[in-house]
């Protein structure tokens, strides 16, 4: 099953024989201090350089969120998305909670965009489904629903399979839904990260959807997180997940993914591992050559 996200003039596909989607995680103003009062002072400028860091070091997709207090946020995210275009060809995420913004989202934007997300109760499905009809557009979707995360598998495939039903109902493909099948924080439960792997093995033999999650979730609270998400991504690609919202700008985690494509036969002959490397080592002459 093949998920395809286009911008104006590139497209982006998301499946289980292709290459992982690296979806970057950084224009999202939680726990940046100094760009939500950026944001607040409608300065957008920060978002060129957040765009540079994150295409250069791998990006397939940028989600963009601009989720600050005490700003009209439909208005800040049209505005965003609309530069984020003029910046880069990658697809967009369009990550928001409030209807009217992913709205004027999927409105501004030029392409078939990732919508950032759904949960499965069903007025919530029903507020959001109408509007991925409308626009052609594909939506992630978690499993749990007003009684809270639902801690077992059992009970996350339950709420996935009322997702899927009503994603029919509403004549939407599945191809154009994306699960996220919930990664908690392991240093807050040791067994957490077993159920998400569990998860991932069930839903794509289920169903053969495509997944995607958090990454950065299963190391909060922990030092050297970069170590234990470059180590959780492999594995989990290894039971079926084929995208993560992650640190694009990280090498250590980048390169976890890339030679997971590797070893798990999706970047036959390491064409793309090559690549990489060869840009890589080019870029480190042009810099001692400029020194």
């Amino acid at each position: 099953m093949h998920t395809v996200l286009r911008s104006a003039t590139k497209t982006v596909t998301i499946g289980h024989d292709q290459p992982f989607c690296i979806i970057g995680e950084r224009i999202n103003p939680t726990g940046r201090k100094q760009f939500q009062l950026q944001l607040r002072a409608n300065d957008l400028s920060r978002l060129a350089i957040d765009v540079e860091q994150q295409v250069s070091g791998g990006a397939d997709v940028l989600d963009v969120n601009m989720g600050v207090p005490l700003t009209d946020e439909p208005a800040l995210l049209g505005r965003a998305i609309t530069m984020i275009q003029t910046l880069t060809d990658l697809p967009i995420c369009i990550d928001s909670s409030i209807i009217e913004a992913l709205q004027v989202g999927l409105e501004t934007y030029q392409g078939k965009a990732l919508v950032n997300s759904m949960t499965g109760e069903e007025d919530r499905m029903d507020q959001i489904l109408p509007l991925i009809k409308k626009h052609g557009a594909v939506i992630i979707a978690l499993p749990n629903d007003a009684t809270g995360i639902p801690m077992t598998v059992a009970e996350r495939m339950t709420i996935t399979e009322k997702i899927v039903r009503t994603v029919e109902k509403y004549g939407i493909p599945l191809e154009d839904l994306v699960i996220d099948p919930l990664a908690m924080p392991v240093g807050a439960d040791p067994d957490s990260l077993k159920v998400t792997l569990e998860t991932i093995h069930s839903i794509r033999e289920k169903w053969g959807l495509n997944m995607t999650l958090g990454a950065s979730n299963v190391s909060f609270g922990l030092p050297y997180r970069h170590a234990i998400n470059a180590a959780f991504l492999p594995a989990a690609m290894s039971h079926g997940l084929t995208s993560a919202v992650m640190d694009a700008r990280t090498p250590l985690i980048v390169e976890a993914v890339r030679a997971a494509d590797l070893l798990l036969g999706l970047d036959p002959w390491g064409s793309n591992w090559i690549t990489r490397f060869r840009a890589l080592e080019a870029s480190k002459a042009a810099l001692n050559t400029g020194a």
